[in-house]
């Protein structure tokens, strides 16, 4: 017997979860991720605890309690999937101690929601910027760009590539600041 989500109450029909259980879920997949890659320095690795700790917070979605953290709920299932796998890594030379480990996963949850919010920030500020600066910046950081090359491709002298990718992250970092920090009224 299958369960549906009835989206017109946002209330799960049957054993499935709430619309807002799903969205909270899809939303902190991300930062949830950077949680567990900060204790687990492997990038596939950190994928598959996420995958893990994902099929445990799915299977018990009737436990959370809605209008509390639902990042600290999630957060404390990945530590148990990290400490899990750490475990089943054990025959394999561990570099760091739980205790540290632990300690820079509560420094990286406690950052996650500023970085997030650096995230937002640069993508709307890079809508601001004109066409040709966007085009410009977005070749420089395209996977395997380099400034030389870039400069080869558009027939533009190094050094004039270099300093419009400066001017541009300068606009780009006073945009950025801008929006996070917030105004103090005169």
């Amino acid at each position: 017997m299958e369960h549906y989500i009835d989206d017109s109450a946002g209330k799960p029909s049957g054993n499935s979860p709430s619309v807002e259980f799903v969205r909270l879920f899809t939303h902190h997949q991300r930062r949830l991720f950077l949680y567990i890659l900060s204790q687990v320095p492997n990038p596939v690795e950190a994928e598959e605890i996420l995958q893990e700790t994902n099929v445990v917070v799915w299977s018990k979605f009737s436990r959370f309690q809605p209008g509390t953290n639902f990042l600290a709920w999630v957060s404390q299932i990945a530590n148990f999937e990290v400490m899990k796998f750490r475990t089943q890594k054990r025959r394999e030379k561990v570099l760091f101690s739980d205790e540290f480990l632990q300690a820079i996963a509560e420094t990286a949850l406690e950052r996650s929601e500023s970085l997030e919010a650096r995230r937002t920030a640069l993508a709307d500020c890079l809508q601001k910027l004109r066409p040709k600066d966007r085009e410009l910046i977005q070749q420089r950081y395209a996977p395997g760009n380099r400034g030389k090359h870039l400069a080869e491709q558009i027939g533009r002298p190094a050094n004039s590539v270099y300093q419009s990718l400066s001017r541009i992250r300068r606009t780009l970092m006073e945009c950025i600041e801008r929006k996070i920090t917030p105004e103090v009224p005169s």
